[in-house]
Order: structure tokens, then sequence, then C-alpha cells
């Protein structure tokens, strides 16, 4: 929570947010295990392509295949 304090008359600051990262490195550290994953599979240039792109949203499949598992 990010909490605006009075320095002076009139001026405002606002304290650094701390402790909110690493979900980044962890969106990285999958695109980069889903990009080998894919391109590994890949037999042709634009399967390829189709991988890269794939790794972009690999999270989307993630959530996709797990809430496939709990309904069925």
């Amino acid at each position: 929570m990010v909490t605006e304090q009075t320095t002076a008359p009139g001026r405002r600051y606002r304290r650094p947010a701390t402790g909110r990262g690493g979900g980044g490195a962890v969106y990285g550290i999958g695109f980069i295990g889903a990009l080998v994953y894919y391109l590994q599979q890949a037999d042709g240039f634009w399967v390829g392509v189709l991988g890269v792109l794939k790794a972009l949203v690999w999270p989307a499949f993630l959530v996709y295949d797990v809430l496939k598992h709990l309904a069925g």
C-alpha cells in the first residue's frame, strides 16, 4: 500500500513500494522454458514462429489446462 505523507506545507511525497516484485522473474523464466520447449518441437520455420508466439502467452495455456483438469 502506497501512502502519501506531507513533508512541508503543500508538498507531498510517496514512499517507494517495496516487496512487490518477483512476478516478472517467474514469467521470464517460464517464457524461456516455454520458448526452448516449443522451438525443440518445431520442424519448420513457421512452426517455430508459432512456438515463439505460444511462449509469449504460456500462462494462458497453463490456466486453461488447470481449469480443464479441475472441471473434468
